[in-house]
């Protein structure tokens, strides 16, 4: 299945791994560009520019695949070394950069001079532009439904995707609620050139995180997740848990006079606990209402070769037969 994206990315499948903290290590990455789709290691979950390097230099001694890492800017006071990230990931001879967050505007150039391709995430039309507006090789449109931060406009996929293919010339990928074959379609037939996936990759036997992660999205059902930091217009969507329904009530009672300092506890440096450790109820995590599509926990390789069955089936067999 040759698209835009497999092409730009050389990859064998229209399928990537989306960034995700203290999930996009080496071992995830390698896993996924070995099942020819492309792996991606979350560059932020590193410490420091060096730790970044390290973990590519990892990441190529388990895969002559490409892959890439995912660079998140933050709105932060005390702002990480990004022109040492940036140093890491060309140095490292990476070729494929996904960008997230603010506008990767400043670090372009960088990656065009290493002839390096930068895919930005993105959660609406106008943003997308924008990415295209400034250079970027291609984007991915998140959905309302996806896991993490899907914006303030609240537009799902099936809105979205079809917009966004209407308005944009250059590739993209479709993010959120993605998890088979099924998906894969759905999207090419709304103008997308393949499909990321976050949560869904968590549940493999690969994901270097705890088993009770992967246990916990494989129980949850669609109804599992919850929006938080919405009143900070910060909205993220997480896996319920106690202290997840413990910042819904702060919010509730504070109102639009709630601050980040009022759900630190819920929301501060709980990623290594809950991926690491276990601790299922030690704070907010990201996670998308796929979640009700998941229900076991395959090798990458098995869960990249089933979606690509499935959906060369859809198109071959059930579409035809309906277009016949």
């Amino acid at each position: 299945m040759k698209t835009r994206i497999t092409e730009m990315f050389g990859i064998e499948h229209p399928i990537m791994q989306g960034g995700m903290h203290y999930v996009g290590f080496a071992e995830m990455a390698a896993a996924v560009s070995n099942a020819g789709a492309l792996g991606i290691i979350t560059g932020l979950t590193q410490k420091s520019p060096a730790d970044l390097a390290n973990e590519i230099a990892r990441c190529r001694d388990m895969t002559d695949k490409p892959f890439g890492v995912n660079l998140t800017f933050l709105p932060t006071v005390s702002s990480p070394d990004y022109p040492g990230y940036v140093k890491a990931i060309i140095d490292g001879g990476v070729k494929v950069v996904e960008t997230a967050g603010n506008n990767p505007a400043s670090v372009l150039p960088y990656f065009k001079d290493a002839g390096v391709k930068v895919i930005h995430k993105c959660t609406s039309v106008r943003h997308a532009l924008k990415a295209q507006s400034i250079g970027c090789d291609a984007v991915s449109v998140d959905g309302f439904e996806c896991g993490g931060h899907p914006g303030e406009d609240d537009v799902p996929n099936f809105i979205l995707l079809p917009r966004a293919a209407d308005e944009l010339e250059i590739p993209f990928v479709a993010s959120g609620g993605i998890a088979d074959g099924r998906s894969l379609v759905a999207a090419l037939s709304f103008g997308a050139d393949g499909i990321n996936m976050g949560t869904r990759f968590i549940a493999t036997k690969e994901a270097p995180v705890h088993e009770n992660v992967k246990q916990a999205i494989v129980a949850a059902t669609e109804l599992d997740t919850r929006l938080v930091m919405r009143p900070l217009r910060n909205t993220e969507r997480v896996l319920t848990n106690a202290a997840v329904e413990r910042l819904i009530t702060k919010e509730k009672e504070l109102g639009s006079a709630i601050k980040f300092e009022d759900i630190i506890d819920e929301v501060a440096g709980v990623y290594p606990r809950i991926m690491i450790n276990g601790e299922m109820e030690a704070g907010a995590w990201s996670c998308g209402m796929v979640v009700g599509l998941i229900n076991d926990i395959p090798t990458c390789q098995q869960l990249v070769d089933d979606i690509m069955a499935q959906a060369n089936a859809i198109i071959g067999e059930r579409l035809a037969k309906i277009a016949a």
